[in-house]
């Protein structure tokens, strides 16, 4: 056994039952390697039995965010260094495959590599946005199969039945059926009823998710929540992207590769070019995405952008990459170090002791009463306008 002076680093191979630790010292050499159990004192077995070789600089762990996720966030809070390993790819595995081998191989790569990645954390209120939205979004699948068969079974029923329905469309279609009262041996009708109203239960719980999640992201990031066109589903996701420690994410180069819209060089001779990117987090890519076609068709400044950009000859997707990177430049700043909310509460005791209503407003300033009402309300965030808006009214006193 090594003294208590030597510095010792730590792999541990993750599995469901399981995790096989093993531990080298600075110069790679094998001090100790087995296997504890998946449990709070497995956790606290492994740490000791680490410890008992020297002091210890790193631990790196496989599946940080499955079935690793339970210990990194035991030895985060013990104060220990975690960092995230890779499982090796089948080309890499030359020895051969076991829990020592696998344990030993991300000792060795946590000891020769500080900047591995810094593993997400999965708790607090980050972790409630993320099962509230990956609950909604299976939601959503489920309530597609539920339409989906409700038409399937209509387009083969007889053609009375099918007659009947013909001209109703989907919100309708749902409604009578789900009203319906069919006899006992009318089958096809009762499980179209019960497709109806599980469509309607479905469609409850949807818009419950959403609520919970309004009220969660509010709370963790209400600078990004209050952004232009960065809605709560965009944000949820965005949220649960950078994760609990957004401070692992470095750079705003570094979050615009995670969310895989950093630019990838695609130069070939006289043609010099990037291309978007088909790597990381697509979810989060599909929240920039989405953020990205609600400015092109509503933000002024945004359309300049891309009129200009499209005068210099470049093509809609090549104007969306750089969008997309400019926007999760902003996301990494409302996330990371945002700006506080400026108040905006006295905006509609402003407007009714001038006795203006939200369409005199909207009329005057050339956009919609709903815009004028979010801001109002502290549900959007337009730092330039709100200022327009204030002096506006107080010059009109």
């Amino acid at each position: 056994m090594a003294s208590s002076a030597l510095d010792v680093y730590a792999g541990v191979d993750t599995h469901a039952e399981t995790h096989h630790v093993a531990v080298i010292d600075g110069l790679g050499r094998r001090l100790g390697d087995t296997e504890f159990p998946t449990t709070v004192l497995g956790y606290q077995q492994l740490l000791a039995f680490v410890g008992e070789f020297g002091t210890v600089q790193r631990i790196g762990v496989e599946g940080t965010a499955s079935y690793g996720a339970g210990l990194t966030a035991y030895l985060r809070a013990e104060r220990i260094v975690v960092r995230e390993v890779i499982r090796p790819s089948r080309a890499a595995r030359r020895n051969g495959k076991s829990d020592p081998i696998d344990a030993y191989a991300a000792a060795r790569s946590v000891a020769a590599n500080d900047d591995l990645p810094i593993p997400k954390l999965l708790d607090g209120e980050v972790e409630q946005i993320r099962v509230t939205l990956r609950a909604r979004s299976s939601a959503i699948k489920a309530r597609n199969v539920a339409m989906v068969q409700i038409k399937d079974f209509l387009t083969t029923a007889p053609a009375r039945v099918r007659e009947s329905y013909r001209y109703l469309s989907d919100e309708e279609l749902i409604e009578v059926l789900a009203a319906s009262r069919p006899q006992s041996d009318q089958t096809l009708k009762r499980v179209l009823r019960r497709l109806a109203r599980r469509y309607e239960y479905l469609g409850e719980e949807i818009d419950q998710a959403v609520e919970e999640l309004e009220v969660l992201t509010v709370r963790v990031a209400p600078e990004l929540t209050q952004a232009r066109a960065i809605g709560t589903i965009t944000a949820a996701q965005l949220l649960v992207t950078a994760g609990a420690n957004p401070e692992r994410v470095k750079s705003k180069a570094a979050f615009a590769a995670l969310c895989g819209v950093s630019p990838i060089p695609a130069s070939s001779g006289k043609t010099q070019r990037h291309r978007l990117n088909r790597g990381g987090d697509r979810q989060a890519n599909w929240a920039l995405h989405r953020i990205v076609m609600v400015r092109m068709g509503n933000d002024e400044r945004t359309r300049r952008y891309v009129e200009r950009r499209t005068a210099e000859g470049k093509g809609t997707r090549e104007i969306m990459r750089c969008l997309k990177r400019y926007v999760a430049n902003e996301v990494y700043t409302l996330i990371l170090d945002p700006d506080q909310v400026p108040p905006s509460d006295d905006l509609r005791p402003l407007r009714h002791q001038q006795h203006l209503t939200l369409t005199q407003v909207a009329d005057h300033f050339d956009t919609s009463p709903g815009k004028i009402s979010r801001i109002e309300r502290g549900q959007s965030r337009d730092d330039h306008f709100t200022k327009q808006y204030r002096k506006y009214l107080l010059q009109t006193l």
